[in-house]
């Protein structure tokens, strides 16, 4: 079933301004569609370019990749915990020690373990308190 208006001039108008915007319509869409695949592209270009690192370029230093970071972090953190665990002398828990030991000998008659703490008294409106 052909629907007209009668008049072939306004027909063929209406048949032309229904392709143009169903074309602008196909246009508009794809258009959309590949600037968000290429923000897309750019955005996994620049994850790709922070996780394996870049080389240095004229005027651009090198910046180095996730897992050579990571590498760095776990050498820097190998210091702290050599720092922070007793070594038969040569770590700052050792001198801390050391330091809490001479403390002790002038000290005493001071109590070298600190106090315990209690636990708080219940809140009055507590059922399970007696």
């Amino acid at each position: 079933m052909e629907v007209t208006t009668g008049v072939s001039a306004l027909d063929t108008a209406l048949v032309w301004g229904g392709a143009i915007t169903i074309l602008g319509g196909g246009g508009t869409a794809l258009w959309r569609l590949i600037r968000a695949a290429m923000h897309l592209f750019r955005r996994t270009s620049q994850f790709l370019d922070d996780w394996y690192g870049e080389e240095g370029r004229p005027g651009v230093p090198a910046r180095p990749g996730v897992m050579e970071r990571v590498s760095g972090m776990e050498e820097r953190l190998g210091h702290v915990w050599h720092e922070v665990y007793p070594n038969n002398g040569s770590s700052l828990r050792d001198a801390v020690d050391q330091a809490n030991e001479r403390l002790a000998m002038l000290c005493p008659d001071a109590d070298p373990r600190p106090p315990q703490p209690t636990a708080p008294p219940a809140p009055p409106d507590d059922p399970a308190s007696p």
